[in-house]
């Protein structure tokens, strides 16, 4: 069964990456650290993407409804995409395998791999530092605490993170690059 093959394999991995989580989940006994990945945690559910495609016709207003329409096509095709992954995967989250690791806030789901926070947060910038990079570059240091907060607040593994990364950044450049070429039939 697949499942128990990932479930072995994950197990071994765990082992591997327990020490670097532990040490960087003990940065939550630092209050400032904590509520600040608390924060970060928080608008990368999902509030900080809304707000951004909406405001993006605004930022834009020559192609941004184009561009916030498939963000939001995209967005939905990555929690599809990691909820099945979840699903189909089943690995624990650091903080209920080992409890020595803290939780720093409720994680909304059961299972860790991927991260669904860094897959959407580099989807996102990836897809837009292909469509609109000057808005990247000012979302890069947001995704890049999103990223790192997963592993801060005891929610994924190291690897939890680059996955979600190299499949959210895969995700957002294709859809950029499939689509670029309708905008600026659209658009051009």
């Amino acid at each position: 069964m697949q499942s128990s093959k990932a479930s072995r394999f994950f197990e071994a991995v765990d082992q591997r990456e327990f020490a670097l989580c532990q040490s960087i989940n003990r940065s939550l006994r630092f209050r400032p650290v904590h509520t600040y990945f608390q924060l970060v945690s928080r608008l990368g559910d999902g509030w900080f993407w809304y707000a951004l495609i909406l405001a993006i016709p605004v930022i834009r207003p020559e192609d941004g409804l184009a561009i916030a329409l498939l963000m939001a096509a995209t967005g939905l095709t990555c929690t599809l995409t990691y909820k099945l992954l979840k699903r189909w995967l089943i690995r624990e989250r650091p903080f209920i395998s080992f409890p020595s690791i803290n939780c720093g806030t409720p994680p909304l789901d059961r299972y860790s791999f991927p991260s669904g926070h860094t897959l959407h947060a580099v989807c996102f910038n990836s897809f837009l530092a292909v469509l609109a990079p000057e808005i990247a570059w000012l979302l890069l240091p947001f995704t890049l605490s999103v990223a790192a907060s997963r592993v801060v607040l005891g929610l994924h593994y190291p690897s939890d993170v680059a996955a979600g990364a190299m499949i959210g950044g895969s995700m957002g450049v294709l859809a950029a690059h499939s689509f670029a070429d309708t905008f600026k039939t659209m658009f051009g």
